[in-house]
């Protein structure tokens, strides 16, 4: 392991965060949601040190025309939308047509992730809501916020990496925010990863029904 990459993988970056949230392990109801795909390997760690159930909150990044991979916005499930000041520069019919066709693909990941199970009620629970990093930020603001209207206990914000910024800022909508690395320049996610190859919907459906699997196990002993 080296300074510049703190993790090996999103495996790694799950055990490493995990150990920075234990003081969550007792809380009422504990339930860790993972935004996928890649914050679904993460999380899977994370429920497994916690020995809590794991499931997924859908969200999708609201890309900039010019340059998809520059956040304007964001949408999760629940109807929330988040959206970044440079989203005002666009027409309206031009922002339109990006909510749309995310939310067309926010809807077929609920679909192909879980099927016809519903989701893991949040109200009254402990949540623990995982990515595999910071950036804008914006991602995971509307998933906090998704999850703050369906009346939590409590709220943290967990990511092995993030932009300093960042967690500053979702430390307003969120009891607690950990992060356990925020360097600087923080400039993208996968640059402290050595290995960060996308995470597949088959990967995402394997862990999520290992993870159904060990809570029927738990439930039965």
């Amino acid at each position: 392991m080296t300074r510049d990459l703190p993790f090996r993988d999103r495996r790694h970056a799950g055990q490493v965060l995990a150990q920075r949230l234990q003081h969550w392990r007792d809380r009422p109801g504990l339930l860790v949601l993972a935004l996928p795909r890649g914050g679904v390997p993460v999380g899977d760690e994370v429920a497994r040190a916690l020995d809590a159930p794991l499931d997924v909150l859908v969200v999708r990044k609201l890309g900039a025309p010019w340059h998809p991979e520059f956040a304007i916005g964001a949408l999760a499930s629940g109807g929330v939308r988040v959206l970044q000041p440079e989203a005002d520069t666009l027409p309206n019919a031009v922002l339109e047509h990006v909510v749309r066709r995310e939310q067309a693909e926010l809807e077929r990941r609920e679909r192909l992730y879980r099927g016809e199970r519903p989701p893991t009620p949040v109200a009254g629970r402990s949540v623990v809501l995982v990515d595999d990093g910071l950036a804008t930020g914006a991602t995971m603001q509307a998933a906090a916020e998704a999850v703050r209207v369906q009346k939590p206990a409590a709220l943290c914000v967990a990511v092995p990496v993030g932009a300093a910024d960042s967690c500053r800022m979702l430390s307003e909508v969120a009891d607690e925010v950990v992060c356990a690395e925020t360097p600087e320049p923080f400039r993208a996610v996968s640059l402290w990863y050595r290995d960060f190859p996308q995470t597949s919907d088959d990967e995402v459906r394997s862990l999520l029904a290992a993870a159904l699997q060990r809570a029927m196990h738990g439930a039965l002993h």
